[in-house]
This record gives C-alpha cells, structure tokens and sequence, in this order.
C-alpha cells in the first residue's frame, strides 16, 4: 500500500507542476561526457502587469547568418556580464514594440518604401488615431455631428473652435480609418485604439454618455473582430484634454462642469458595457478595453482633477477595466536635457512608475492587471535631442526596462510628427525635414530594428560588476541560441567578458553596433552600423535589412567591445 500511495502521490505532484508552468520549457541541450550539467529552462508564471498580452506569444529562433564580416574579440575586459540561461524572468509579449500612428501624418500606405521600413521594424501593435485628437475624432463621417458643439471650453474657462477630427476625410494630407486598416494588413500588424471619450463630456444630446457609448460600439461593430485592444479616451485626467472643462449650459444630463475620476469611472462602466455587447454580436468576445491612469505623483501645480484622479477612479472603476493605460515621456518638459541625464532615464523613471501604479491599484484594493505604456518618448528640446543617436540609445534602453518591469504592451510616440527644428518624435521623418525625404527613418528606427531582431523570445537573467556605465539585457531564442543587448552610457568604450552559465556555447557570436557620428554635438542625427553610415545628412544606411553582421570565433572566448555611446546587439550560438 505504501508503494502505491507514493506512486499515486508523485503522479499528483507532476501533474501539479504542470499547471503552474506557462508551456513546457525550451529543450536542455545534450551535454557530452566533457560538458558540464546544465540545469534546463523553466518558464515562471505570467506576470499580472503582462496577463493576457502574453496570450498571443510564439516561439522566435535565430537563424544563424551565412554572410557576415569577419572580426575579432578583445582579448582584454574591464567588466564582466554573467548570463544565466536557466533563469527565465518573462517569456516576451510582442506588443512591447508598437507605435502610433495619427491623423496629420497622411496616407502612409502611399509610400511604398515607408511601409516596407514599417514592415521590417514590426511594431505589432499600431494605435490609432492619436493623443489628444482621439477625444475629438468621429470615426464615421467627414462632417460635425448635430450634436457636437462648434466651440469648446479650455482649462482656462475661454473657448475655441471644436477642431474636430473625422475617420471619413480621404484627403492625402490626412489618414482616413480605411487607411488604418490598410496600414495594419500591410504591415502585418494589429491595432489599439482610442475611443472619443470627450463626446461623453462635451455632448449637446440629451444624453450626451449613451452618445460616446453608441460611437464607440459601432466602431467595434465596424471593426468587426480585427482589433483586441481598445481604450476610453486619451489622457482624460488632464486639463489640456477636451474632456476637462464643458460649457454646463449645453449639457443636458447634469454633468458638471470639471471632469473627475469617479466620474471618468462612472462613464467608462457604461462605454465599455455597450463595447463589448457589440464585440460579442461579432464574435470578438476576446475584446481589452482600457482606462486610464496616472502615471506618476502629480506636480502640485497640477489641477485637483489630475491630482485625485488615480484615488477616484480606481475606488469607482469596479473591476471593469481589462487593463491600464499609462504614458510617460520621461525626460523634464521642453528642457535643454544633456545625453547624460538622457539615458538615465528608462531605468529609474520606469521601475518608479511600475512601483507607483502598482501602489495605487492595491491601496485602493484593486487587483493588479496588465499595464499598456502605449506613448513613451523624451521631452527635450533644444538640440535636436528627439531625432538624435541619443535617442534611439533610449529607446534600446526603454525597451530592456519594459521588459524588466513586465510590461505587458509599449507603443512608442510615433510614426511621423512635424520636424519642428529637430523637436520631433516621428520615428520618421514626414516630409518637413530640410533634406530628408518623407518616410525616411530616424536613428531610433534603427535602434529600435536591431533590439527586435537579436532579442529572442524569452528575458534571462544577466548580471554585471560594478564596472562600467551600461546596461546589458539578455534573451534567449527557442531553438537555443542567446540574445544580448548593450547600451554603453559612458563616453569612452569599454570591453566586456560574458560569462555564460547553464549553456553550453556554440561555435560562433555574431553582433552589430550601432555609433553616432560626428554632426550636431553629442546629438547626431546619424547611426553609423557596423561601420556604414547614411548618404543622407540624417538616419542611417538604406540597406540596413541586408547588412552584414560582424561575427567571430567562441573558441577565443566571447568578449566584446562597446564604443562610447553605442547600442551592441549580439547573438552567441549554442552546442
């Protein structure tokens, strides 16, 4: 009997483990007589602040590349990285590399070449329409509805023309929402969208929420099941938002004239319901609707409505959000900022935002859920900053802290902006820039290319000494192989040792780097990759998708050099 029982217990406690695993683990490489044992890959639980971002997850490999320059390793290190293979910290939600697309930008699916760098860069997610336009965008008609006002109320009490937005305007200088379709089929990419929240507010029907809620629904029912992820307004808690303040005599539900959160809450319950009522008739009972949160402690000066907003509408909300939404752009407002204080940003501003928004779900006895970061940029200004190498060096940075913190989507600020002497955060340019041919991409793209291309499909821990300002984020591929990501801070080079444990290295490494040149200061507005620069006064080499990778022997070792102010992407193949 006690024979039977043990067999009986170890047979419950396998099919228990098996429930607590996300899917079974990468395959443990054979180790031959001479290797060492290595312990095998096992996937943690998902994170709440990932959830079901995680849902649509797909094993990545790397192919190895038959083509590569030759190079060699220092054979010196000052610094030392350890990469534990058997330690998986996430498995990687593919919508952390979005982007956003918005309504001046234009019919993008008109350049052919833009669309291939779009393609090649895969976002995964694309949201639409915009920041702020969302909460004045009527999705259906080119004209204002009979019951939307020709003036609007700002912060300050004066009022100005409704400005309104329209998804039936085919115009070429604007993006119609037949457009967006098209963008996302072409370039193999889903959408998250932001619904016109604002109508609930400045609406002159006579129930002015049931409005917003019957606009949104039919844009679900139009939508017909190709976009999951939906959120209720832009950044509504703000008072630059057309939601904020509404002329009370045109309102006709008793609203009041400032918005708060219990009340964003209030109307969020009410929009959503009709959302998903008509997600359902269509069969897209998988829908994620979004509110929206604050993201860091309001600054003093800041109205009460930002200031409370997190603590009213989270006590209101009742569960019914799927997720939050949060944006941040990270550097101080419109200052002069050095790269220096630039690319310290990612690590400390995302790990203190992840920790505020955490605490405010619990205090006010909320679940944590998944979290979508679906704007992130830098504020500076003043030198060319925001088109700059710098730039892109952060956003390699901010991508590595997503995952880090276990965000479950990011969608960087966006495809294509206004060139603004340099003050612009277009991913590429659009068509203002002196010199620069519209659909030509920043460094940033580049940057944010590479992340994507050498980072596998799982986060693994890795480690540093204390040597060195920089950052290192590794990954693994399903077919074995190890991504790694560096960002050299400093402004002298350095050379690094990997340590790999729980792996058994392969015969080759292959990496690119990615430098600035000399133009405009510490803020080029080149990359130079391996070597190759742009012919263009701005961005990078046109044949970036086909470029050669360095690569060099393992048996030397895997050291590799990072120069002053550069990202590292490399790939080191396993036994």
């Amino acid at each position: 009997m006690k024979k039977i029982f043990l067999i009986l217990f170890t047979i419950s406690l396998g099919q228990l483990s098996s429930c607590t695993k996300q899917d079974d683990p990468t395959p443990t490489p054979t180790p031959t007589p001479e290797d060492p044992v290595v312990k095998p890959q096992v996937d943690p639980l998902v994170e709440n602040t990932i959830g079901f971002f995680l849902d649509n997850w797909t094993a990545k490999n790397f192919t190895s590349p038959t083509d590569f320059t030759q190079a060699t390793i220092p054979t010196t290190t000052a610094s030392t990285i350890t990469v534990d293979y058997a330690k998986v910290i996430t498995k990687i939600p593919s919508a952390i590399y979005g982007n956003n697309a918005n309504l001046w930008s234009g019919k993008m699916i008109n350049n052919p070449t833009l669309v291939t760098d779009i393609k090649n860069l895969k976002p995964n997610i694309i949201r639409f329409p915009g920041g702020s336009i969302s909460d004045i965008y009527f999705w259906n008609t080119d004209k204002i509805p009979s019951t939307a006002p020709s003036k609007l109320v700002k912060a300050d009490g004066t009022t100005e023309d409704s400005g309104f937005w329209f998804g039936k305007n085919d115009a070429d200088w604007t993006i119609s929402l037949d457009n967006y379709y098209q963008l996302l089929q072409q370039t193999n990419s889903k959408g998250i969208i932001t619904i016109n929240y604002g109508y609930a507010r400045y609406g002159t029907g006579a129930n002015p929420v049931e409005d917003a809620a019957k606009l949104a629904a039919d844009w679900v029912t139009y939508d017909n099941g190709r976009t999951q992820y939906w959120e209720i307004g832009n950044e509504v808690f703000a008072d630059w938002e057309a939601s904020y303040r509404i002329n009370t005599a045109n309102n006709k539900d008793g609203q009041p004239e400032l918005l708060n959160g219990q009340l964003y809450a209030q109307h969020f319950k009410i929009i959503a319901e009709a959302m998903r009522k008509a997600a359902t008739a269509v069969g897209n009972s998988n829908i994620k609707i979004g509110a929206i949160m604050v993201e860091t402690t309001p600054a003093s000066y800041l109205p009460d409505c930002h200031k409370t907003w997190n603590d009213k509408l989270l006590k209101n909300i009742d569960g019914k959000a799927d997720y939050y939404v949060i944006h941040n752009y990270y550097t101080n407002y419109n200052t002069n900022a050095p790269a220096s204080e630039i690319l310290e940003t990612p690590k400390k501003v995302t790990a203190d935002m992840m920790s505020f928004c955490k605490n405010a779900l619990t205090t006010t006895g909320n679940e944590i859920k998944p979290f979508a970061l679906d704007e992130w940029n830098i504020f500076s200004t003043g030198s060319k900053q925001q088109v700059s190498h710098i730039n892109g060096m952060h956003a390699t940075l901010l991508l590595g802290e997503v995952l880090k913190n276990k965000i479950g989507l990011a969608a960087r600020w966006d495809l294509a902006n206004a060139w603004a002497n340099g003050d612009d955060h277009g991913t590429f340019s659009n068509g203002d820039e002196p010199n620069i041919p519209k659909g030509n991409p920043r460094p940033a793209f580049y940057h944010m290319y590479y992340f994507q291309k050498y980072m596998g499909d799982r986060l693994i821990d890795a480690t540093k000494d204390s040597n060195g300002n920089y950052e290192v984020y590794a990954s693994s591929f399903s077919d074995g192989k190890v991504g790694l990501t560096f960002v050299n801070k400093a402004t002298t080079s350095i050379n690094i040792k990997i340590n790999l444990k729980n792996f058994l290295t392969g015969k080759k490494m292959y990496w690119y780097t990615l430098t600035g040149d000399i133009d405009n200061g510490e803020f080029s507005r080149k990359v130079i990759i391996n070597g190759t620069g742009p012919t263009l006064t701005a961005g990078g080499p046109s044949n970036y998708a086909t470029l050669k990778p360095y690569a060099a022997e393992t048996a030397n070792g895997t050291n590799i050099t990072l120069p002053a102010r550069s990202s590292v992407f490399a790939v080191i193949e396993k036994k």
